[in-house]
């Protein structure tokens, strides 16, 4: 069996955190994953800049409705489902995706939890596990699946690291010079080269 493990924000739909802060006016919501390598640090921040401007997961999730995912992006999921099995690992939330998750065509998920509690007015989240993408190529790879990740972010590093073959996609040069032994590729025609050639 073979996997294709892939991110979702930044690959195949837009920085959702990024479109918050356009659409509040609130700047300080730009930070994301390719910002602040530690993930939990990069939550609170978000969760206390919401808390300070009422900013409750149903808007959120108005905000996500109003985005696509990535031009090609749909049918570079089909591509690989017509090929292999695909997990998309993610440090976004369940309640954040399922917006872009129907536009995909469903494909699994992997990511965390986040809810909104009235009493104290803050936005609250269940992460899985630290490090979750790494651990699922492992259990992945403990099982004896070959396994092909692609991301562009910080909090990617470690699933590429795990994973039999693995590419930065579309990530900001910062990233990507730190790390040239993964490359960067840029459009999905060349990831699905990188991909067949993988496995």
């Amino acid at each position: 069996m073979k996997v294709v493990c892939l991110d979702m924000e930044g690959v195949l739909t837009p920085e959702i955190w990024q479109h918050v802060a356009r659409r509040t006016r609130i700047q300080d919501l730009n930070l994301t994953t390719r910002d602040v390598k530690d993930y939990r640090e990069l939550m609170d921040k978000r969760l206390d800049i919401c808390a300070q401007h009422d900013v409750t997961l149903e808007k959120i999730q108005g905000y996500i409705s109003e985005l696509s995912v990535f031009e090609g992006a749909r049918e570079f999921l089909d591509w690989i489902r017509e090929r292999y099995q695909l997990i998309i690992l993610s440090d976004t939330f369940n309640e954040f995706a399922d917006h872009f998750m129907k536009l995909l065509g469903r494909p699994t998920l992997f990511c965390h939890n986040i809810s909104y509690n009235p009493r104290t007015k803050r936005l609250e989240y269940l992460l899985r596990q630290d490090n979750a993408k790494a651990k699922a190529v492992q259990a992945l790879r403990a099982l004896a699946i070959r396994t092909c990740a692609a991301g562009d972010s910080y909090n990617d590093i470690h699933m590429l690291k795990e994973a039999d073959a693995a590419t930065f996609f579309r990530a900001p040069a910062g990233i990507k010079d730190q790390f040239p032994q993964f490359g960067n590729l840029e459009a999905y025609a060349d990831l699905k080269d990188f991909i067949s050639r993988s496995l």
